[in-house]
C-alpha cells in the first residue's frame, strides 16, 4: 500500500486595485511559481460573454454568474494543493466576501495584493492599454469613473493578509 502524499497548504493570491493598476501584470508574475494556476475574470468573461457585455450593469450581471460557476472549481484546486492566482478584482466588500468564503471553504492560505495607484496613473495606463488593443476589454474614462465609485480600500479588519504596493 502506498503512503498518502503530504500536500502543503496551498496559497490563494487575491488582487485588489483600480482598473489598469497592474493587477493582471502582477497576476502573470505570480503564476510563474511552481504548482500555480491563474484564473482571469476578464479572460473568462471575454470568452463566454463578449457579445452581451455592453455596460457596467452587464459586467455586474455576468461577473456574478461566472463567480457562481467558478467558485467550486477554485475550492477544488486549492483543496488539491494547487496554488491559485485569482485575477478577479477584490475591489468591493461584496467581492472580498466571496473570496473570504473560498478561503474558509478551501482552508487555503491567502495573500491579498493591494496595488495602490492613483487615478491619474491608472487612466494613463488604461488609455495606453486601450490603444494597443491587446486587452480583453477597453474601458473608457467614463467607465473608469463609474466603476471606481464602488472601490473600497481593503483593511486587515476584514480578515485578510494584505501586501500593499505603492
Amino acid at each position: 500500500m502506498t503512503a498518502p502524499v503530504s500536500v502543503a497548504r496551498p496559497m490563494l493570491h487575491i488582487l485588489c486595485g483600480k482598473i489598469a493598476s497592474g493587477k493582471s501584470t502582477l497576476a502573470a508574475e505570480l503564476m510563474t511559481a511552481p504548482g500555480t494556476v491563474m484564473l482571469s475574470e476578464d479572460r473568462w468573461l471575454s470568452l463566454l460573454f463578449r457579445d452581451v457585455l455592453h455596460s457596467v450593469q452587464d459586467y455586474v450581471h455576468y461577473s456574478a454568474k461566472l463567480k457562481l460557476a467558478i467558485r467550486p472549481h477554485v475550492v477544488a484546486l486549492l483543496q488539491a494543493g494547487v496554488n491559485v492566482v485569482l485575477d478577479f478584482p477584490a475591489n468591493t466588500l461584496t467581492s472580498r466576501q466571496w473570496l473570504k468564503e473560498i478561503i474558509d471553504q478551501s482552508g487555503a492560505h491567502h495573500l491579498l495584493h493591494y496595488l495602490q495607484v492613483s487615478d491619474d496613473v491608472c487612466k494613463a495606463r488604461l488609455r495606453a492599454r486601450n490603444a494597443t488593443g491587446e486587452h480583453d476589454f477597453a474601458a473608457t474614462d467614463e467607465q473608469f469613473e463609474q466603476i471606481t465609485r464602488y472601490f473600497v480600500e481593503p483593511t486587515e479588519a476584514e480578515g485578510f493578509q494584505i501586501r500593499r504596493y505603492c
